[in-house]
């Protein structure tokens, strides 16, 4: 083994002990105030309407229904909490879909201020992960959310979610054009990381990811 295959090996041992363990709802913030102090590493998942936001996260943390935790009526437009670690090393924060067809504007302009703000505003975030359906690649709203977060400068790293759900050739297809998409990006990480929340895939490599992210 090669010291560069060492080094991810143990990389990916680390964030599966550490996603193994305590993983904790601790708070829903409907803007910047209720916002928990910025004490550890962040790092945010973002998508459109029905990406499988919620299935990753459960891949991810290893259980069945972490992200839905706070999920009940009306608080779909707020950021969500989740501490990892005893005692925390990070928090994983789930932030509110994007690309409500049916939305009315004053909720739409909510949406873009609180997650502007936030990102914007908050030291302790360490990366954006933006997942873009594998099916249908990225989407007009999906390039709206990369200037937004170029315009932050925060970085980011696109996730393609759904991966099983295409043929191979296809899957191969969208990851490329998607690779040069992100390669256009003044914030965007160069690497996209695929996935299917479904069968497990990728899901090592992303526990990963998330950890390198926060230690950086």
């Amino acid at each position: 083994m090669s010291e560069e295959d060492a080094i991810k090996a143990e990389l990916i041992e680390r964030a599966r002990v550490l996603f193994s363990g305590r993983i904790e709802f601790i708070k829903s913030a409907p803007s910047l105030k209720f916002l928990p102090d910025p004490d550890v590493p962040e790092i945010a998942f973002a998508g459109r309407s029905n990406v499988g936001k919620s299935s990753l996260l459960n891949a991810l943390t290893g259980r069945k229904s972490i992200a839905r935790t706070s999920v009940t009526p009306g608080r779909t437009q707020e950021l969500n909490f989740f501490e990892v670690g005893d005692p925390t090393v990070m928090q994983l924060v789930d932030m509110p879909g994007y690309g409500f067809a049916k939305a009315p504007p004053a909720v739409t302009e909510q949406w873009r201020k609180l997650v502007r703000d936030f990102l914007r505003g908050r030291v302790v975030l360490k990366r954006v992960l933006l997942l873009i359906d594998a099916r249908h690649g990225i989407k007009d709203v999906d390039n709206d959310m990369m200037r937004m977060l170029d315009e932050a400068a925060v970085g980011y790293r696109v996730v393609l979610t759904k991966a099983d759900k295409i043929k191979a050739e296809e899957l191969e297809k969208v990851t490329a054009e998607t690779i040069a998409a992100a390669r256009k990006r003044t914030a965007a990480y160069p690497e996209v990381l695929v996935t299917s929340s479904e069968k497990k895939m990728g899901i090592e490599e992303l526990r990963a990811a998330v950890l390198a992210d926060s230690e950086i």
